[in-house]
Formats: structure tokens, sequence, C-alpha cells
């Protein structure tokens, strides 16, 4: 996973705000260990969480695209008052 995954920076702020992609609480109860045999059931909240972090990162992915086409466009040409 990337750190921009857990730590969402606001343009506004400047300051590292906390984003509905990551949940710290639920780090307790996922944790696996080596005796565990049988394979981890996706609920529905699960499922939902993955989701809205997909969809965060599709609306990141479409704002950086805009700000790359915006800064690579052909210039528009200078209309000269002469």
């Amino acid at each position: 996973m990337l750190l921009r995954e857990f730590i969402y920076f606001d343009q506004d702020q400047r300051g590292p705000q906390e984003d509905d992609r990551y949940l710290s609480q639920d780090d307790i109860t996922s944790v696996l260990r080596r005796t565990d045999l049988r394979k981890t059931r996706l609920t529905l909240k699960m499922i939902n969480e993955l989701r809205r972090a997909g969809e965060a990162h599709q609306h990141e992915r479409e704002e950086d695209l805009g700000l790359v086409r915006k800064m690579y466009a052909v210039p528009q040409p200078e209309s000269g008052g002469m």
C-alpha cells in the first residue's frame, strides 16, 4: 500500500487529514496468526470500505489527469492587436 492511502493532505490546510480509506481501529481485529487455518470471509462492511477506497482513488486519478492535461495542453494562439 502507498502512504497516500493512509494520510490525506488537504490543499487548503496543508496538513495531514484523516480520510475514510483507512480505519486504524480495524487493525486490532484483523490480525492473523500462524495457527489460523481458515480463510477469512469478506463482510459487507469490508466490501463497502474497499469500494469507497476505490472510488477515492479514481477521484484522485481524475483530478491528477485534469491537472496534467492543463499543464501539457497546446497553448492558445495569442490574438495580436496590431
